[in-house]
């Protein structure tokens, strides 16, 4: 599939979302595309009007998904009997946050349309205030999931101010507690952010093994990981030397695969916490809840192939921010930073890659 790098232009772009298209619900995932190669405009496609009831908040108005069903390689399991203890389940940890509900629901959507058995996808979705659960079940009628309600008063006084005020919100920090609000059963979590979409089977994701390690992730060794920390962190040996014996690299949490059962056992969420508190009093990083999971797991990280974290999609917003995918295979696109491709989509003024994202928004348009 590389010789499509070689056409620049829309035709490049069409041929970008016949090879991502989701109209196929199994396929292998898809080689390297640079996004220079594409036009700055691209003709997104068209929707059919939902049939279902209006939503009283244009915000919360999507229309429901095609059903999916388990291929036959899926074998059966009595999923009704067992519920979330169900060994053959594949978990999914991610929030519903209003800000950015639309990207969770694509998120889950793409999740379905790449899954060889998606009736095998048990969804745990985290919330801090508003009841989503009808607008869950109106959307994914067959959908495995369960709510979970998460309290932002457990963080409001750990939270720290942020260089994006996005960063501060308490539900960015939900993630640190998955450990407490899953149910004990639960042994594995892939948690992950409400801005992305696979192109490939979670399965394979789900399947990695984490050795001795408590959490798998794409590892960025090539970054400056200094930055991560501010001048007095690096100065202070009580701080700085918590990497000593450690080679720490980048990685994003926005995905993860988490041991849950070596998380409890260690006690990770205190450990996070205590970092937390560090920062309100001695201001030893300038980010949101990033730096306390690199200063607990940063070098004890199970790594996972770079394909499963195409991440930074999102630039600034600014124009000609527009970021190009990394080189090498693609199982999952990620639009970590402040744009967010359904905002630049509504804007009329869409990064190319955004129309990668665009099949699998069920949003419905206000008339």
């Amino acid at each position: 599939m590389l010789w499509i790098m070689q056409f620049p232009g829309f035709f490049s772009a069409a041929m970008m979302m016949i090879v991502l298209s989701p109209s196929l619900q199994s396929f292998p995932p898809a080689e390297a595309i640079r996004s220079s190669h594409l036009d700055s405009y691209i003709r997104l496609p068209s929707f059919q009007v939902s049939t279902s009831p209006d939503s009283q908040d244009d915000r919360f108005s999507f229309r429901k998904a095609f059903e999916f069903r388990n291929a036959d390689e899926c074998g059966f399991a009595d999923h009704k009997t067992t519920g979330v203890c169900d060994p053959t389940l594949v978990h999914a940890a991610i929030t519903l946050d209003v800000q950015y509900l639309r990207g969770s629901i694509a998120a889950v959507h793409s999740i379905l349309q790449h899954s060889l058995c998606p009736e095998n996808v048990f969804f745990h979705f985290l919330v801090s205030e508003t009841d989503m659960e009808t607008l869950v079940r109106s959307t994914f009628p067959q959908l495995k999931f369960k709510v979970y309600y998460f309290d932002p008063e457990i963080v409001r006084n750990l939270i720290s101010s942020s260089v994006r005020q996005a960063l501060e919100q308490p539900l960015n920090y939900a993630r640190n507690y998955l450990a407490d609000l899953l149910e004990p059963c639960v042994r594995r979590v892939i948690y992950l952010d409400s801005d992305l979409v696979f192109v490939d089977n979670i399965s394979k994701l789900w399947s990695t093994n984490l050795r001795s390690r408590t959490i798998g992730a794409p590892e960025y060794c090539h970054a400056n990981f200094t930055k991560y920390f501010t001048n007095s962190f690096w100065s202070d040996d009580r701080f700085s030397g918590t990497f000593r014996g450690r080679k720490p690299c980048y990685f994003n949490t926005g995905v993860m695969v988490i041991d849950l059962v070596r998380w409890r056992r260690a006690g990770f969420t205190r450990r996070i916490e205590r970092w937390m508190e560090i920062q309100k009093s001695n201001r030893i990083y300038e980010l949101g809840s990033l730096p306390p999971f690199l200063l607990v797991f940063a070098g004890r990280v199970a790594p996972i192939e770079h394909r499963w974290n195409q991440h930074g999609l999102g630039g600034d917003n600014v124009r000609g921010s527009c970021r190009d995918l990394h080189p090498g295979p693609i199982s999952l696109l990620h639009w970590s930073g402040s744009g967010k491709p359904w905002l630049r989509l509504d804007s009329k003024r869409p990064c190319p890659l955004d129309a990668l994202w665009a099949p699998y928004d069920l949003y419905r348009h206000p008339h």
